[in-house]
């Protein structure tokens, strides 16, 4: 047997450990408190002019104006024109409701209608053929497989 006073001893020692232990184990901080919530910054509202230079800026359109000029030696030019001022709404964004027109002396004609959002930089176009809108790059595709259709 051991005596009682080792006994006591190695206990001391044991509880001396446990307690330095514990005290170099300091309960984790609280978490930081909640961020409040990042606002996001509403998109800078377009004007009709910026969405009538949008469509400008479209490499298809700036083709068709340059065809027109050239066709018409300079008689008839393509022009961006504004359908109807009141805002279009399509699942709850505002669109500008614009058409790029052949515009003559005699008569203007349209060749094609699009709807540019009022914030953002979306651009839709209406398929007058199926009397729905489509994405800008749906649209480039259905024409890209009409050129190259005509080109064979």
């Amino acid at each position: 047997m051991t005596p009682r006073g080792a006994h006591l001893l190695t206990l001391s020692l044991l509880a001396t450990a446990l307690l330095a232990g514990c005290k170099d184990k300091q309960p984790a901080p609280p978490p930081p408190p909640a961020k409040p919530a990042v606002q996001q910054q509403a998109e800078p509202a377009v004007t009709r002019e910026q969405a009538m230079a949008a469509l400008l800026a479209l490499p298809e359109v700036k083709n068709w104006s340059s065809e027109i000029e050239k066709r018409s030696r300079g008689k008839a030019h393509g022009a961006v024109i504004e359908d109807d001022p009141t805002p279009r709404v399509i699942n709850g964004q505002a669109y500008w409701q614009l058409s790029f027109v052949e515009n003559r002396a005699d008569k203007v004609q349209r060749r094609e209608s699009f709807l540019v959002a009022r914030t953002g930089n979306q651009i839709l176009v209406e398929d007058t053929a199926s009397d729905t809108v489509v994405s800008l790059d749906e649209w480039r595709r259905g024409i890209r497989r009409v050129e190259t259709k005509s080109a064979d």
